[in-house]
């Protein structure tokens, strides 16, 4: 994949840009921010304009407003990518992350063409969109997760994959998308009580109907009769086995990017394994993982290690 382009230094009003969108993600992206910190300056950058402009746009689907007054700020949102795409925004124009993402745009290879697809998938939401089968729901995670993977992985870039082979290398884009499905779902389960107090329920309803699920997640108990451990259990083996192969992506970045991958996706499958333990939790409130535990994760990630445990696993399954 096409590294850098290598624009000019950030002049200032880029950089305070940068830096309101760093702020951004740092007090509303935890476990984001925690992977982007172990990048470069100029990839972090990057990654923290991604980060706030995608924000945005999950901030209108989940606010206050009307429906059709989150359709017409969705619209405006598209209208002003386009400007970004079309290099209309002035280093010194007013909004800052309209300012950071054009200029980390013309320093990566970002294909922006993934944040119409976010759009398009909040659009699903304000539109009360709702999903009969897993098929269903992966176009939804496609747009709204998928979408940001690959966005992702023009500001990493590739590396010389060795062994892998061209045609492995070639699978990058779908690797870093079925990552973002697999990270995309965790959220999905750990967040079923408060998007059913939303009115949302994204869980596919032919599996909710196998587990005796169907009324939803409004309370911190399910109805009798009801196996809402099963149905965790189901779709936790599902994201596992997105996991697996959205993890075949690692060897094919360098050391820092694929810590940064690492730490995000390791910290999600930490989670996953809470929920897993216990699946009813996740009606009594937000599961999440100790500071320290993070940390752990980062470390890892940095060391290379799970980088190499993976290259190793798809040599295997190569042979």
């Amino acid at each position: 994949m096409e590294g850098p382009t290598h624009a000019s230094a950030p002049s200032a009003p880029v950089l305070a840009a940068y830096s309101y969108c760093e702020a951004v993600t740092g007090t509303q992206a935890r476990n984001f921010a925690y992977g982007i910190r172990l990048l470069p300056t100029d990839k972090r950058q990057a990654m923290s304009a991604l980060y706030a402009f995608s924000r945005r746009v999950d901030d209108i689907g989940d606010g206050t407003l009307a429906p059709e007054a989150k359709l017409v700020r969705l619209e405006e949102t598209r209208a002003l990518l386009g400007r970004i795409r079309s290099e209309e925004i002035a280093e010194d124009d007013t909004d800052p992350v309209a300012v950071a993402l054009a200029h980390a745009a013309r320093r990566f290879p970002i294909p922006l063409g993934g944040l119409d697809e976010l759009i398009d998938g909040v659009l699903m939401d304000v539109r009360g969109q709702e999903y009969e089968t897993w098929d269903d729901l992966k176009a939804y995670c496609r747009c709204v997760a998928g979408a940001i993977g690959r966005l992702s992985l023009g500001v990493f870039g590739t590396v010389n994959t060795g062994g892998l082979g061209a045609a492995e290398a070639a699978r990058a884009d779908e690797y870093a998308d079925t990552l973002g499905l697999a990270l995309q779902l965790t959220n999905i389960l750990r967040d079923v009580r408060e998007d059913a107090a939303n009115g949302r329920t994204y869980l596919p309803a032919e599996d909710l109907a196998k587990f005796g699920c169907s009324e939803g997640f409004r309370g911190e108990r399910m109805p009798p009769g009801s196996d809402f451990a099963g149905l965790v259990h189901h779709e936790v083996r599902r994201a596992r086995a997105l996991f697996v192969e959205g993890y075949r992506l690692l060897p094919m970045l360098d050391r820092r990017s694929g810590a940064c991958v690492a730490a995000m996706a390791g910290i999600y499958r930490r989670l996953l394994d809470r929920i897993e333990r216990e699946p009813e939790a996740v009606l009594r409130g937000r599961v999440s993982l100790p500071t320290h535990e993070k940390a752990y994760v980062a470390v890892r990630g940095l060391s290379g290690l799970d980088a190499r445990t993976i290259s190793r696993q798809s040599t295997r399954r190569r042979i």
